[in-house]
Formats: C-alpha cells, sequence, structure tokens
C-alpha cells in the first residue's frame, strides 16, 4: 500500500477548551480531493492550521508523508516538509510593500538554500503561476494595489510556485467572484488528476459535492464523518450539520444544496 500524503490517528484537537473532534482516523492519499464542510466556529480552520503543523493536536497520531509529527510542529526539516505540504491562510496580510512578483516568488523559499537567490528557473514557475490565476502583467503591481479578488488569486499562485505534494486551503474561494471561483476550484482539480492531493474548507456543499472526492463534515461537538463525497454529502447529513433543513436538487448530474 502506498504511503498517504497525510494520515490522522486518533487525532484530538482542541481549542479554548473546546474539542473540535477526538479520535480521528483519517488519511489523504495521492490524488484525494477533499472538502471539509461545518458551520462557522466548528474548528474547521483550526484542524486545517493542525494539519498544516502551525499548531499542536492534543492527542493521537500526525504523520506527514510517512514522517511522525508528534506536534505536529515545524521542527527540523521545515524546508523538506514544506515541499511537500503547502497551506493557503483564509486570511492575506502585506504589511510591507512589496510587488506582485516579490510576492508570488516567496512559494519558491522551500526550494532554495540558505544564502540562495532565485534563479531565472524559479522566475519562470513564479510567471506561469501568474498566468494561471490571470494575473499576467501583474508583476510590478504593488501588492496594496490589489482587489481582494486579485489578493486572494496572488495567495493562490505563490501557493502554486511552492509546488507541494499535498495543498491545504483554508477557504480558498474568499473574495472570488463566480467564474473565479470555478476557475480556482477546476486548477486544484487538476493538480489532484496529475499526482497532488487536495484538502479544502469550503462553505458551499454544492461546489464541494461538484469538484471534491471526498468530504469529512465536522458537526462541532467533536463528531466527525468522513467519506466519498456521494455518500457523506447528503440533504440529510447537511441538514444535522448546519441545524437548517435542506433539500438536494440535481442539475445535468451535479447536485445542489438549498434551503428549505
Amino acid at each position: 500500500m502506498n504511503t498517504p500524503l497525510l494520515e490522522a490517528t486518533r487525532l484530538e484537537v482542541n481549542i479554548g477548551g473546546h474539542r473540535i473532534c477526538r479520535d480521528l482516523d483519517w488519511r489523504v492519499d495521492v490524488g484525494d480531493s477533499w472538502a471539509i464542510l461545518g458551520r462557522n466556529g466548528a474548528g474547521k480552520s483550526t484542524l486545517l492550521a493542525t494539519l498544516a503543523g502551525l499548531r499542536a493536536q492534543q492527542g493521537g497520531g500526525l504523520n506527514v508523508a510517512g514522517l511522525a509529527l508528534p506536534h505536529a510542529g515545524l521542527g527540523a526539516g521545515a524546508r523538506a516538509m514544506a515541499r511537500v505540504r503547502g497551506y493557503l491562510s483564509q486570511h492575506q496580510f502585506d504589511p510591507f510593500a512589496s510587488t506582485v512578483m516579490e510576492t508570488v516568488l516567496v512559494g519558491r523559499h522551500p526550494h532554495l538554500g540558505r544564502w540562495d537567490w532565485e534563479s531565472a528557473e524559479d522566475r519562470r514557475i513564479a510567471d506561469a503561476a501568474l498566468n494561471e490565476l490571470g494575473l499576467d502583467g501583474f508583476a510590478e503591481r504593488e501588492v496594496q494595489t490589489l482587489s481582494g479578488g486579485e489578493r486572494q488569486r496572488l495567495a493562490v499562485a505563490q501557493l502554486l510556485a511552492q509546488q507541494p505534494q499535498l495543498f491545504l486551503l483554508d477557504e480558498p474561494l474568499t473574495h472570488l467572484d463566480l467564474s473565479h471561483q470555478v476557475a480556482v476550484m477546476e486548477l486544484f482539480g487538476r493538480r489532484a488528476a496529475a499526482g497532488a492531493a487536495i484538502v479544502a474548507v469550503l462553505h458551499d456543499p454544492g461546489f464541494a459535492a461538484r469538484y471534491c472526492r471526498q468530504a469529512l463534515l465536522l458537526f462541532g461537538n467533536d463528531e466527525w464523518l468522513a467519506g466519498p463525497a456521494a455518500d457523506v454529502i447528503t440533504a440529510e447529513n447537511l441538514t444535522r450539520l448546519y441545524g437548517h433543513p435542506l433539500r438536494e436538487l440535481g442539475v445535468d448530474g451535479d447536485r445542489w444544496f438549498v434551503p428549505c
């Protein structure tokens, strides 16, 4: 059996004295595309940050590409680990002036030595990432001049330039209009098909059902449910998840969910 890119064994995650999940047995393999769904405050972002190594779990085991991380910490080998997993935060901060190209090149740091400068190949990779997000021609723009949607697409481009195997995405569709939401989900679908893996916190269960093969539901009371999206993303489960009755509509093979 192939080594999973991410494996949680009886994982327990808490925040502020509140338990988000316990006994989470879960694995993410090459080619997987997982959606994480739940109400506001259910702990989706907290779980994702734990998987990204930004906070410690309270129990259980967490392996990334076969490497056990007792505290999900960065520790030694952080550069190598950043070549395996990449994290997209739901908030972008730009305290200092920088250009779009300087920002996207930050994604190349895991591939550079301590005293290395970015090469022509690094710039080519950065340019390709910007082009894929429709930001060609933006390289010399100051980041602070971008709209919210443009800044979000730049964050995605920076992650693409990092070239991880595992993409951990916290609300990747924030600030994006409908056409760019579709484009971003299709982009990550192509990455999964090419041999990466995707774990995305999403708010629209219809998008999750359309673009993700698997789903993890966090109910906010340490309960969870994981499995194929076709089995997990149902009107019955979503009604319990969000605390509001939903019904399923089928349109040309896609499944969408609307409030009753």
